[in-house]
């Protein structure tokens, strides 16, 4: 792959990346599927690293958006912050056991069908949501009833095409809380996942299998590019969000998610993925 044309490339993942990650259509499975329309050798360790850096991009986005709410855990009492870290355990022992034969199962023949499989997951998943809180008549404060749900689905959340923001935000919902600080929950949960994620990444890259790095070549650069660009338009996609989440309308996303599901494999059909 040439210099320049590794930098659109790289740019176009990260902004898809970054547009995806927090609204509830699965940045994961988006990248799978266009990293098979862009060529992508999806059974590589490099591209893993690529994915994974494109992830800290939207950590970046995170951080500058809910900073003052991060400060915040580490005052007194700390119930957020051991909320948060409980909740984070079964995505961590999941994507440490199991990520990386995750991948190799999507990255395989039938990795187009299960992406659509999980799309419609979401879908569905999302109808229900805004289902039960259109017919909610009150919501429970943020607790342990309402926050531990969010974890062990965002252990689901691992698999590519089931959204992670959509899901957790969906659990927190259906078990009482309110959607706007269920969706909060949410994005404060991802920091510690892509945060992990990020380090064992540098690890195997930097120190247990080197060549991963050195096979980028000229894609270091667009991947960083990438990263920049994830950073950027997971800004908006967060700003986006918590508008969006106000009023609890997903109709509009299962609608999309459901034809994507439904184009993907009538793409895999003509041999297109």
């Amino acid at each position: 792959m040439g210099f320049w044309e590794a930098i659109w490339k790289s740019i176009l993942l990260g902004t898809v990346q970054g547009l995806t990650e927090f609204l509830p259509v699965s940045s994961s499975g988006h990248l799978s599927l266009l990293q098979r329309l862009l060529g992508y050798p999806l059974d590589g360790g490099s591209m893993t690293f690529v994915n994974i850096m494109l992830h800290f991009g939207t950590l970046i986005a995170v951080v500058v958006v809910f900073h003052k709410q991060l400060f915040a855990l580490f005052r007194r009492p700390f119930k957020r912050l051991w909320m948060l870290l409980v909740c984070t355990v079964p995505a961590g022992l999941v994507g440490f056991l199991f990520e990386e034969k995750i991948d190799a199962v999507f990255a395989g023949k039938k990795g187009v069908l299960l992406l659509s499989v999980c799309f419609g997951l979401t879908a569905v998943l999302l109808l229900v949501c805004e289902l039960v809180s259109s017919q909610r008549k009150r919501s429970y404060p943020l607790g342990w009833r309402n926050t531990l749900p969010m974890g062990f689905i965002q252990a689901v959340a691992i698999l590519p095409g089931i959204s992670r923001s959509g899901s957790t935000i969906a659990a927190g919902t259906i078990a009482g809380a309110d959607v706007k600080d269920a969706s909060e929950f949410s994005f404060l949960m991802s920091v510690p996942v892509i945060l992990g994620s990020f380090v064992l990444g540098l690890k195997k890259a930097f120190i247990d299998e080197p060549e991963i790095v050195s096979s980028l070549g000229a894609g270091t650069v667009g991947m960083l590019l990438g990263v920049l660009a994830a950073a950027v338009t997971g800004y908006l996609s967060i700003k986006l969000m918590l508008k969006l989440v106000e009023k609890a309308n997903y109709k509009w996303f299962s609608l999309y998610l459901i034809l994507l599901a439904l184009g993907s494999l009538w793409l895999n059909f003509l041999g297109v993925l």
